[in-house]
């Protein structure tokens, strides 16, 4: 369906968020040799009120900080708030107002191990893919523009 917005055919990424946030539930699948490796990735504060660990709900809405559901294409590079990041084009009815909403991926302070270890989860995003700041190099070299990124609770 977006085949033609896709230029990185041999690589997708995918975030399984019917995974507590404590798991490793970010993919990245080399479709050209069928290798994977994964990550630890957060979802938004909207998607999981209670903080329970656990997506409950997906949303578009501004506001929301909410993660949205669907098919993303991996933009390109700015350095943010939170340093290097990459912007996502949501391709779906559900994730379309993802460059309004500014939904990117991003490194976090609250991605990391010793949350999970203190906590049993990490922390949560207002919406976007964030990621342990000891991971972020490797998804920001591999998850490159052009790339697709699905998301939902697979």
């Amino acid at each position: 369906m977006h085949k033609s917005r896709i230029r990185n055919h041999d690589l997708i990424a995918l975030a399984d968020f019917s995974k507590p946030s404590r798991d490793p539930r970010f993919y990245i699948v080399d479709l050209r040799n069928g290798s994977s490796a994964h990550y630890l990735v957060a979802h938004g504060k909207g998607s999981d009120p209670s903080h329970s660990g656990w997506v409950q709900n997906f949303s578009n809405v501004h506001g929301s900080e909410a993660t949205s559901a669907g098919s993303y294409l991996v933009s390109d590079t700015y350095i943010g708030q939170y340093g290097e990041s990459r912007r996502l084009i949501g391709l779906d009815p559900q994730n379309d107002q993802a460059e309004a909403r500014a939904i990117v991926i991003h490194p976090a302070w609250y991605v990391n191990q010793s949350l999970i270890h203190d906590q049993g989860k990490i922390g949560r995003s207002q919406g976007c893919f964030a990621f342990a700041k000891n991971d972020i190099n490797v998804i920001l070299e591999r998850v490159a523009p052009g790339c697709l990124l699905y998301a939902d609770k697979v």
